[in-house]
């Protein structure tokens, strides 16, 4: 009690000089002039009355050093709570700083959604207002700063985020830093992690609303992130850029409905995509095409969160290959970031397509493709060649090795017309022997652009010199050349194997 008397008292008396300095500083302020400020420095009990001045000030910014430890985190949790929805827990003293501006500092706070700890922040920096220091319960919270920062994310507390944008900012801001995001499963399995570099909540006085601006990094692939609500909180506007693939992502959500429906447009390079979708409790379906360059092209692909499933299926009459194979396609990028290799996920891929764009040599496509506890393959992959031959991919694996994409596996080939392939091939007719069925293992370099083949089994019989011819096989430039190179190249596979 005689440290609250104390304290008390303290407190008047500050508040007594402040009302005094007030008075003279209104009295005489209007009467200041050059000769009056030259005089007032040479006039020692002037200096001793800015000293003085100084000094009561600087008082005044040390008076939250007096207040009690148990009334400042309960007093500050009530503040949090009420500003910003959140529940902290206080483990650790807070600590109060006069630098760079005046704000409490706890050091490992908790953040609870009702029981379950949703957050642990190493560092937390509670900025405050200077006007009202007399009183803790009059101080204002202005700017927060989370440092170091492990968020829990599920699909029970996913809007975590999303309904920090719904409160105040006007007065503050929020930023967070150098923290991570766990995205878990209910079964507290991390699904995967999301870096977070900087994040902040502000308000744009310009155009009176929130705004949330994040630069992040998801399986190793930065990007930036900004969100905002429209004027009655129905929709939500989000802008996502990926620099590193040259991706720019616009984003509508409706939030109107339990089922939230969507609208994205997806921008790489000149090639413009739209996404349809819906978010329900435990998937995400959607509905990717492209209504003006390619009406033809359509995707559909749904995402399971309980338990976590992906996948994707795609009718086309013609696909664009250069997406897959070509120099800068995003696809490679993202394989060769091993953003994939996680136990965690599991995605399947299947695309039909009747035709590839600007080649009419392969036909009836069928695209394959799974990833299963962090290894991706391409088996049974099907296409036709013409109406010579059948192709089937097996036992394949996708990997990086040495900073360069791989595809490594086994390639069936059945033969349905071997008279017209010799004809396409412009074989001589001494070396038109009868072939049914052709296997091989065979890796190819999607960054080099080469393929080694090994193991040619022409109707299950081996040939070494075969072998040795097709045995390092390298692409060119465009497909006219690859078109002479392999016609080239096979006929002098085909006359070793005539004899």
């Amino acid at each position: 009690m005689s440290v609250m008397r104390n304290t008390n008292f303290f407190v008047k008396y500050l508040k007594n000089i402040n009302n005094l300095i007030n008075s003279l500083l209104e009295k005489n302020l209007n009467k200041l002039n050059f000769k009056n400020i030259s005089y007032l420095f040479k006039n020692n009990k002037i200096i001793l009355t800015f000293v003085a001045v100084f000094t009561i000030f600087l008082s005044y910014l040390l008076l939250p050093t007096f207040y009690n430890q148990s009334e400042i985190s309960k007093e500050l949790k009530n503040d949090l709570q009420s500003k910003f929805n959140l529940n902290f827990k206080f483990s650790n003293n807070i600590k109060y700083n006069l630098f760079p501006r005046p704000h409490f500092m706890a050091t490992n706070p908790t953040i609870f959604d009702e029981k379950n700890k949703i957050s642990e922040i190493n560092k937390l920096k509670i900025f405050i207002s200077l006007d009202k220091l007399f009183s803790l319960q009059e101080i204002e919270i202005k700017d927060l700063i989370f440092e170091n920062a492990n968020f829990n994310i599920n699909k029970n507390n996913y809007s975590f985020f999303l309904e920090l944008l719904n409160k105040s900012f006007k007065d503050g801001s929020l930023v967070i830093k150098n923290s991570n995001i766990f995205f878990k499963s209910l079964d507290n399995e991390v699904l995967f992690i999301n870096k977070i570099l900087k994040m902040k909540y502000y308000y744009d006085p310009k155009e009176f609303k929130n705004i949330i601006y994040v630069d992040n990094e998801i399986f190793n692939i930065p990007f930036s992130f900004q969100s905002f609500f429209n004027k009655d909180k129905s929709k939500i506007f989000s802008q996502i850029n990926l620099n590193l693939i040259k991706l720019k992502i616009e984003n509508e959500l409706n939030l109107e409905n339990n089922k939230k429906t969507g609208k994205s447009e997806f921008v790489h390079n000149k090639l413009k995509r739209i996404i349809e979708y819906q978010i329900d409790k435990n998937f995400f379906v959607f509905h990717l095409f492209d209504k003006k360059d390619q009406p033809n092209v359509t995707y559909r692909g749904k995402f399971n969160l309980k338990p976590f499933y992906a996948s994707l299926e795609g009718d086309l009459n013609e696909i664009n290959l250069n997406y897959v194979f070509g120099p800068n396609a995003i696809i490679l990028e993202l394989l060769k970031t091993e953003i994939f290799n996680n136990k965690n996920i599991n995605f399947d891929l299947n695309i039909n397509a009747d035709a590839t764009y600007n080649n009419s040599n392969f036909r009836n496509i069928y695209l394959k493709s799974k990833i299963h506890e962090g290894l991706i393959d391409t088996d049974n992959t099907k296409f036709k060649w013409r109406n010579f031959a059948d192709f089937e991919l097996l036992e394949s694996l996708i990997f990086v090795k040495e900073g360069e994409l791989v595809l490594d596996g086994k390639l069936k080939i059945n033969i349905n017309d071997y008279d017209e392939l010799y004809k396409f091939l412009l074989t001589p007719k001494n070396y038109r022997n009868k072939i049914k069925y052709i296997e091989l293992n065979f890796t190819y370099n999607f960054d080099q652009k080469n393929a080694e083949l090994k193991d040619i089994k022409i109707d299950n019989k081996l040939n070494q010199n075969v072998n040795k011819i097709l045995n390092n096989v390298i692409l060119k430039k465009d497909d006219l050349q690859n078109k002479i190179y392999f016609k080239k190249l096979l006929n002098e596979a085909i006359k070793i194997y005539s004899g």
